[in-house]
């Protein structure tokens, strides 16, 4: 499986047609800070699902993401990029209608497993490092963000009396521009 070393300059595996598309990362991003984006891109994922496997492919489109010659280079395609966007807007629509289960609900916090594992697979696909741990500490994010963002918005609802709808866009908004941040940040 190509990979680059955590210089960013050696690439493994690679053959020469694929080598053209590869680029390496700005520089070495040290193990904890990957770790770091990796869980908070997570967390971000525990409060919208869709949002942060959106903005990876919007990642790879702005060229802060590197996949080419991976498993994952299906994320910088276009048509990834729109229907993942898509999804990831009828989700905060979706959040806002009152039928819409619990994010804590089996349904919903799988899908925030399985896609801040996802998340933090790509992370590290990207920088070069360790996907079983960051797969984990994306996962252990997705956790954290699902129940304290949970907790956080029906406190911030029933004790401070504060509107739902305007709480659900706050969230929407940390979740869209936090997961902006960590990502052009990799």
């Amino acid at each position: 499986m190509p990979f680059a070393t955590n210089s960013g300059k050696e690439v493994v595996g690679m053959t020469p047609d694929r080598l053209r598309y590869w680029r390496p990362t700005k520089g070495a991003l040290p193990v904890m800070t990957l770790l770091l984006f990796c869980f908070l891109l997570g967390c971000l994922t525990g409060l919208r699902s869709l949002t942060a496997p959106a903005v990876v492919c919007w990642g790879a489109h702005f060229g802060w993401l590197h996949f080419a010659g991976t498993k994952l280079a299906f994320l910088g395609r276009p048509v990834t990029l729109v229907v993942l966007t898509l999804l990831a807007l009828g989700e905060l629509i979706a959040d806002k209608l009152p039928k819409t289960p619990a994010r804590t609900a089996p349904l919903g916090l799988s899908a925030r497993i399985v896609l801040g594992c996802f998340g933090g697979a790509a992370l590290a696909t990207s920088a070069g490092g360790n996907l079983f741990v960051a797969a984990i500490v994306g996962v252990a994010g997705a956790l954290v963000g699902t129940f304290a963002g949970y907790r956080i918005r029906r406190d911030l609802v029933s004790r401070a009396h504060l509107a739902d709808f305007a709480v659900a866009i706050a969230e929407d908004v940390i979740a869209v521009a936090g997961s902006f941040l960590v990502v052009s940040h990799i």
